[in-house]
């Protein structure tokens, strides 16, 4: 791995200058708008009904799998987590917008948030059917990544389960490179999980935008909604290395 680097005073090694220490802007709930979804703070008046439809039709088999929270049996039982994190900073949860419809078809987060050193992590990603591997869920994660930018954070994460295959294509798909497997990380639903980190930085998000932006062009698909170019191609160079093809013991 190359580490750009300087001589401090004494001549050791150290990390390139940072030519700004402002902060960065924290998020604050607003919504954030698009073509296809639009985001907006999670609320238990306004979207669990939404929610609670579009994740029990025909809901994936690993759909609460890897979350420390869920599977919601009842619609009362999503209300009222939904309450209880709704007032959270951090993680910061937005419910996913179908514009089309206008109903909530999936909720997203922001979180680890620290402003001074400019890191956000995107995570809690719970994808209904409506939602999973469709242009409304590349939108969304897009725009969550647009909008941290533009408010002046330089590094942009993406954590899941070692074991997650499917959150694992899709970072890397999105143009997230990997970093690492932190071991016994935490523990989720009595299982140890080890996490595998992934992230781009501001040095690598304005070729990764332009990747995003031009494969959400409406004539990137043809009349049936099948994509013409691929953004896993457009992606895959970017990537400042990839997932190991790793042996699973059980």
């Amino acid at each position: 791995m190359h580490l750009d680097s300087m001589p401090d005073a004494n001549g050791n090694p150290v990390g390139l200058p940072v030519p700004s220490l402002e902060p960065a802007e924290r998020p604050d709930g607003s919504a954030i708008i698009g073509n296809r979804v639009r985001l907006e703070r999670l609320s238990a008046d306004d979207h669990a009904h939404d929610l609670f439809v579009a994740l029990t039709t025909e809901p994936h088999p690993a759909l609460w799998t890897y979350m420390p929270q869920g599977p919601f049996e009842t619609e009362r039982e999503l209300t009222a987590w939904i309450a209880g994190v709704e007032q959270s900073s951090d993680p910061l949860y937005y419910a996913i917008i179908d514009v089309e419809t206008g109903r909530a078809v999936g909720v997203a987060a922001y979180l680890r948030i620290d402003t001074l050193n400019r890191t956000i992590e995107v995570g809690w990603l719970t994808f209904s059917s409506a939602l999973r591997r469709s242009t409304l869920a590349t939108e969304a994660m897009y725009l969550m990544a647009r909008y941290a930018f533009d408010r002046g954070f330089r590094r942009y994460e993406w954590k899941c389960n070692a074991l997650n295959a499917p959150s694992i294509a899709a970072a890397e798909r999105l143009g997230f490179s990997f970093e690492g497997v932190f071991r016994n990380a935490v523990i989720v639903k009595g299982h140890n999980r080890d996490t595998a980190w992934f992230a781009f930085t501001d040095g690598d998000w304005p070729a990764v935008r332009v990747a995003h932006e031009q494969w959400l062009q409406p004539d990137n698909f043809d009349e049936a909604g099948n994509q013409r170019t691929s953004l896993r191609d457009a992606t895959r160079p970017l990537l400042h290395s990839q997932w190991p093809t790793l042996t699973v013991v059980t």
